[in-house]
């Protein structure tokens, strides 16, 4: 009767027998169920819409007296089958002879055990792990021993780091509140007067006449003075053809080429001024350069005593990649600035071009024009003819007695900086 009933059959297709639900069809991963009628189902939907994959996701739950499963379509738990093919489900009419067939899905159902939530738990917390996290949880389990006491090492030193941080927030903390915040500013000020002090040449306020303010051997002391002797020998027999070169070939910066202009014919004033060229000469090629990696980089005619007096006073000693370098820092390029500024009124009979040292220099004219007053020069403009049929307006620096009042080093900008 039955083989009758289906060999006259019709197959009629009706799609998914519930709104965006498709058929369920279970199949459970430890066995064969024995009793459904003690099945209890509970099928989750996501609450998400708007994504076109998380709207079919679906949590398939199952409870028996002895176990509970679970089962999903999506994540690593989800049969690959229901993607590859599709499945249906078919209900036979008896009476009409009809089968409805129906969209379906299969689920792979896995006994849950209460284990399973810790592990749940553990893996969420595997997740919330950065990368070097889990590295240093995979040297704890099976790294070698130095790596692991390189491991204790490094935790070591960042809980070290840490307290010292906290140390230093405390301390600060308590200076604020035991000094206030005005004494600070106004020891902030104090410390700015000072600093100026550390960078320029020793000045001596008092000073009945302008040679004796800035003092010669406080530049260049007896000794290094005497071993400028061989090194500025070419300086003192310079002649009008070789001075022509230098031009030409761009060797010299302007400052030098017109002081070696004007040398004096006596013989010890023309040894003098030439040691003094000489020198300021390679204050300026020295201050150009950003670190000095070995004396020899100075060049090959400088004299000991005077490589390292530029090492010892005009660069500070650091340390990188594993070796000792002398780097020539802001400061000291101000510093090297302001001797230059003292040689060159040595040379000139105090009073020089600021303009001209500047360019020579590659400073801002503000930035020269702010050495310059913190070392007590007064300062005018002038008219200067640098090249023939051509004028500009240089600014002068004079150092004449008594000593106008002192000024900082950009003590304007500073103040902004401070309020």
């Amino acid at each position: 009767m039955a083989a009758e009933v289906l060999s006259s059959a019709k197959w009629q297709y009706c799609g998914e027998p519930d709104q965006s639900q498709r058929a369920v069809l279970v199949q459970f991963s430890n066995g064969k169920l024995q009793n459904p009628g003690n099945m209890c189902f509970t099928l989750y939907k996501s609450s998400d819409s708007t994504n076109p994959r998380k709207r079919r996701h679906r949590i398939l739950a199952a409870e028996t007296d002895r176990l509970s499963y679970v089962g999903n379509n999506f994540g690593t738990g989800a049969l690959k089958c229901n993607t590859l093919c599709r499945h249906f489900v078919g209900i036979l009419n008896k009476t009409s002879g009809q089968m409805e067939v129906y969209d379906a899905e299969l689920f792979n159902m896995q006994p849950l055990f209460s284990d399973e939530s810790v592990e749940s738990e553990s893996a969420l917390e595997s997740q919330i792990k950065t990368f070097r996290e889990k590295m240093d949880s995979c040297i704890e389990a099976f790294g070698t021993t130095k790596q692991k006491r390189a491991l204790n090492s490094r935790r070591m030193n960042k809980v070290g780091s840490e307290s010292l941080n906290r140390a230093v927030a405390k301390a600060a903390e308590n200076i604020i509140d035991t000094k206030g915040v005005t004494a600070l500013v106004n020891d902030a000020k104090h410390d700015d007067l000072q600093d100026d002090s550390l960078y320029l040449p020793p000045c001596y306020a008092d000073a009945a006449k302008p040679e004796d303010v800035y003092k010669f051997e406080d530049i260049l002391s007896p000794a290094e003075y005497e071993a400028l002797q061989s090194p500025s020998e070419a300086f003192r027999k310079v002649t009008s053809e070789e001075i022509l070169k230098m031009i030409e070939e761009n060797s010299h910066c302007s400052f030098v080429i017109e002081a070696l202009k004007s040398l004096p014919s006596n013989e010890e004033s023309r040894d003098r001024q030439a040691r003094c060229i000489w020198f300021l000469d390679t204050l300026i090629k020295f201050r150009a350069q950003k670190v000095i990696k070995r004396k020899s980089a100075l060049g090959p005619g400088v004299p000991h005593i005077i490589s390292t007096k530029l090492l010892k006073h005009f660069t500070c000693l650091t340390y990188n990649n594993g070796s000792l370098r002398n780097l020539i820092s802001d400061s000291m390029k101000a510093k090297i600035t302001a001797y230059v500024i003292v040689l060159a009124l040595h040379i000139n009979d105090f009073q020089i071009d600021l303009t001209m040292l500047q360019r020579d220099l590659k400073l801002s004219e503000k930035r020269m024009i702010e050495i310059a007053k913190a070392m007590r020069l007064k300062i005018s403009k002038g008219r200067v003819s640098p090249a023939a049929g051509r004028e500009e307006e240089h600014k002068l620096g004079t150092l004449c007695t008594p000593l106008p009042p002192a000024q900082t080093l950009d003590r304007q900008s500073k103040r902004r900086r401070i309020t």
